[in-house]
């Protein structure tokens, strides 16, 4: 199988620290796989908040996780805090890619990066719909 290479963006458009708890670690005292997503999840909620929106409303509808790909670079530890930084990539239609990267705080270390697939989804017709344009603007502008 392939390895996922995931590539950057030249620029991020919204940053965030989480501290790592032990409740993150597992067995080989390093991050576990499912907190990363978990951390993630918590920054990407940060990421629509910072701009005026949350995850059921991005200037009307909202999104759902189509899929997910993380490529490791480091391992982390409890105690650090980790930068996590989010741009958004690929538009088509109906959503696009959001994109993330995880350094530690202290040193600079990249520890993952990755990206989630996102469609903007009506919840009350459940259905996917266009991007909405100030998501876009948005994310063209900042």
């Amino acid at each position: 199988m392939p390895r996922i290479k995931i590539a950057l963006p030249e620029k991020f458009v919204f940053s965030t620290e989480i501290p790592i708890y032990i409740q993150h670690i597992n067995y080989g005292h390093h991050l576990d796989n499912a907190a990363l997503l978990m951390l993630v999840a918590e920054a990407r909620v940060r990421f629509f908040k910072h701009f005026g929106w949350s995850e059921l409303d991005v200037g009307g509808p909202g999104i759902v996780v189509a899929d997910v790909a993380a490529q490791y670079r480091s391992e982390a530890f409890h105690g650090e805090t980790l930068v996590i930084a989010f741009a958004a990539a690929d538009f088509h239609d109906y959503g696009c890619d959001l994109v993330w990267q995880l350094n530690d705080q202290a040193s600079g270390r990249e520890v993952a990066r990755g990206k989630h697939g996102i469609v903007f989804f009506d919840y009350a017709t459940r259905s996917k719909v266009k991007v909405p344009a100030v998501f876009a603007e948005r994310m063209a502008g900042a």
